[in-house]
């Protein structure tokens, strides 16, 4: 027969034991928080090893240590020689989208899903330009819109390298939509999403620039994105949204293809 524990019985709980964090990593830790709250700037240099030593009471072994903590996450650069020294670098969105990229990868995020994500943060982009926009944001993207179109006639003469222009150009309109949105949270995101999209782009430049569907293409995305201008510059911010979300849409159909559309996001290709 059981026996239950009475009421006033205490219940012995199963932890797990914590571990404690290594000095090494308390040091990157500590230099970490400098670098990122811009006590430390892109460009400085950390005090010599002796100093750092004193300061964190620490021998070389476990200081360099910390270094390549840091080392790994491109927050520092080690430059050798008699004028050597810890370096600070800032941290980079090429580095942050490796690494959600390789995750990415490893997760078995398809092609297709990177492109649905695009399309769920540009139109919510696109309706906060709209009430926030200046004039400097309508003329630049009025200016892309224009060379696109200009492009789009060498494209049609033969002349592969307007293409690898327009490519470039079509990436800066949608930048622009994003970055001067005015919320950092989504263009943080956006540009982690876009060098994943970027490697697939290139591929599909290079693949299908000189098809004859892809000038019909090039022709209806030079409208759309001048039809969104418009929408911004009226201050329209349902408008702006709906149109960029059919865009999106339509676009990442066309781009991901509906093979390649299941294809897993490959950085190494």
């Amino acid at each position: 027969m059981s026996i239950s524990p009475g009421p006033r019985e205490s219940v012995v709980k199963t932890f797990e034991r914590a571990r404690a964090p290594k000095t090494a990593e308390i040091i990157a830790t500590s230099i970490r928080k400098q670098i990122v709250s811009r006590e430390l700037e892109e460009g400085d240099t950390l005090p010599s090893e002796f100093e750092l030593m004193q300061q964190f009471g620490v021998s070389r072994p476990t200081l360099r240590e910390a270094f390549r903590i840091l080392e790994t996450e491109s927050l520092i650069s080690i430059r050798r020689g008699s004028r050597g020294g810890a370096q600070v670098m800032a941290p980079s969105m090429s580095v942050a989208g490796r690494y959600v990229g390789m995750i990415l990868q490893m997760a078995g995020t398809t092609i297709g899903e990177v492109y649905e994500a695009r399309a769920f943060i540009e139109p919510v982009a696109a309706g906060l330009l709209s009430k926030s926009h200046t004039d400097g944001d309508i003329k630049d993207l009025q200016a892309i819109v224009d060379e696109m179109g200009r492009l789009s006639g060498e494209i049609a003469s033969g002349v592969s390298s307007a293409m690898t222009a327009w490519a470039r150009l079509s990436w800066q309109f949608h930048e622009i939509i994003v970055t001067r949105s005015g919320n950092r949270a989504i263009a943080i995101q956006w540009a982690v999403l876009r060098d994943v999209t970027e490697t697939h782009m290139a591929t599909e430049v290079a693949r299908t620039w000189d098809l004859p569907e892809t000038r019909e293409t090039q022709r209806k995305t030079v409208r759309s994105y001048s039809k969104l201008v418009r929408f911004l510059e009226a201050g329209d911010a349902a408008g702006a949204e709906k149109h960029w979300r059919t865009h999106m849409r339509v676009s990442g159909k066309i781009l991901a293809g509906a093979a390649q559309a299941k294809t897993i996001v490959d950085l190494f290709a």
